[in-house]
Parts: C-alpha cells; sequence; structure tokens
C-alpha cells in the first residue's frame, strides 16, 4: 500500500492511541449519531470513530491519494463510512444543506491542517444547522486564542463564542504527529449553543467585534469611536452605564460586555 501524502496541504498525522481514544470518547458517540470527519488522513482518528459504532460517518478528505490507499480499504472494513473528495471549507456547508444530509444532529471532528482553522470555525459559525458537538485537533496557541477571556480577549474568541462554548480537553507533544510540527497541539472541545444565547442581530455582532479589535493595542473608545463615527464622549458615557473604564482595552471586555455596547451604539453609524 502506498505511503505518500500530498505535505503541502498541511497534514501532520496523529499517531498518539491515547490521544485517538479521547478524541473519539470525547465524541461521546451513539448508535444514532452522524458524525462528520474532516481530513481524516490514514484513518487513525476515523477508525476509532467506526469502533463506537455510530450510525454513519462522512469522512471529507481532500487527498485523493489518501482516499485511494486508506479510506476506500477502511471503507471495505465498515459499512457505514461514506468518504467525500474535497476541500472541507466547500464541502461542508454544501453538505449540511443536501436533501441527503437530512439531520437535525450531528457531530463534526477532525484533526484538521491548522492553516484552515480560522476558516473552517467561519463556516460552521455561519451555517444554521451546527453540529451537536465539535471536537478539533488544532494548534495550542490557536486553542487558547479560542477560548480566552478577559484580560485576553481576542477577535476569535469573541466570534467562536457568540455561537458556542469552547474548551480544552488536552494538550498533544508534536511528538504524537508524523511527519512532526513545529508547535504544540491542543484537543478544543466546542459545544455550540442549542437556542439563541443572545439578545442581538447576528450581523451586527459581527461587524461591531471588527471594529471593536481593528486595532487591539488601542483603547476600545477609539476603535469605537472611529469605528462607528461617533464622538468619544458618547462612547464614554455608554461605556460608564455598563461598568466599563474609559481606559478598557479591547481585550479586557467580555461578550456580555460586548453586546452590551454594540446594542447601545451599533445603530448609530
Amino acid at each position: 500500500m502506498a505511503k505518500r501524502h500530498q505535505q503541502n496541504l498541511g497534514q501532520h498525522f496523529l499517531k498518539d492511541a491515547r490521544a485517538l481514544l479521547r478524541i473519539a470518547d470525547v465524541l461521546d458517540i451513539t448508535q444514532d449519531d452522524v458524525v462528520i470527519e474532516i481530513g481524516p488522513g490514514h484513518g487513525e482518528l476515523t477508525r476509532r470513530i467506526l469502533l463506537a459504532n455510530p450510525k454513519r460517518v462522512i469522512a471529507i478528505e481532500k487527498d485523493e491519494q489518501l482516499i485511494k490507499d486508506y479510506l476506500i480499504p477502511l471503507g471495505d472494513e465498515f459499512s457505514n463510512l461514506e468518504t467525500i473528495a474535497g476541500d472541507a471549507l466547500v464541502v461542508v456547508p454544501k453538505l449540511l444543506k443536501s436533501q441527503d444530509f437530512n439531520r437535525k444532529t450531528y457531530k463534526l471532528a477532525g484533526n484538521i491542517p491548522y492553516y484552515i482553522t480560522g476558516h473552517l470555525l467561519k463556516v460552521i459559525g455561519g451555517v444554521e444547522n451546527k453540529p451537536e458537538r465539535i471536537v478539533l485537533t488544532i494548534q495550542k496557541e490557536v486553542a487558547e486564542r479560542i477560548c480566552a477571556n478577559p484580560p485576553k480577549m481576542n477577535l476569535l474568541a469573541a466570534s467562536v463564542g457568540f455561537w458556542g462554548k469552547p474548551e480544552i480537553i488536552r494538550y498533544i507533544s508534536k511528538k504524537s504527529f508524523r511527519p512532526q510540527p513545529k508547535v504544540e497541539s491542543a484537543i478544543l472541545r466546542i459545544t455550540p449553543y442549542k437556542k439563541r444565547q443572545w439578545n442581538i442581530d447576528k450581523k451586527q455582532y459581527y461587524k461591531f467585534i471588527r471594529t471593536l479589535f481593528s486595532h487591539p493595542r488601542k483603547m476600545a473608545i477609539n476603535n469605537i469611536a472611529d469605528g462607528l463615527g461617533v464622538s468619544k464622549t458618547e462612547v464614554i458615557k455608554e461605556l460608564k452605564k455598563i461598568g466599563i473604564s474609559a481606559m478598557a482595552r479591547p481585550q479586557d471586555i467580555n461578550i456580555e460586555e460586548i453586546i452590551n455596547i454594540s446594542n447601545a451604539l451599533g445603530g448609530k453609524r
């Protein structure tokens, strides 16, 4: 069997059996579950997901050689495995909208190429039918940014935290991958909110956080005033009502406070 893979796709294959088992455990798979796996590679995680006996596993792999060498043989062993060739950033939205995928609940997992992390989370955040649970292996630093709270709040944390609760399950050494990446990794679990969590229009919120974090090192009043075209006096007045210092920087403000500011000033453009 061929062992070739496309390193230009940014793939680092997780070989740590304990980490793979932990990912499958955290997914909490039942016999009625449909699991979408992104970047199955050699099928190490795929096999552990399949052994949990879900109803269906849909593996999305961009490298057609890996599909031929590893996933097709795995599909011969497990009849509930379906493989789709393509870019997950394109395939996932189409799959969720297709009549063939008539599911209200599903789970999503993957040891994903690190460079697509932000794009993938943006895709998931934009779909209406979000997974019941998301478990991803990503770069440690990025996982910590996603889970950050004040005084380390950032645009990525504000974006993901709007639609789900992220948490780091465990860290993984770079020695657990082949080829070995230059950075440490983490298993990240995101539990999307089942109901609308915040009283704000989604488009308004995302537009506002781009304004708030446009210059993270500046004081929040400057970013807000410049971005919304309102006076600093007005911004300070609204911040004071919410209990936020006029000296606060974007990283000092939590999601609930961001929403309160946006609702107070967001329409004044």
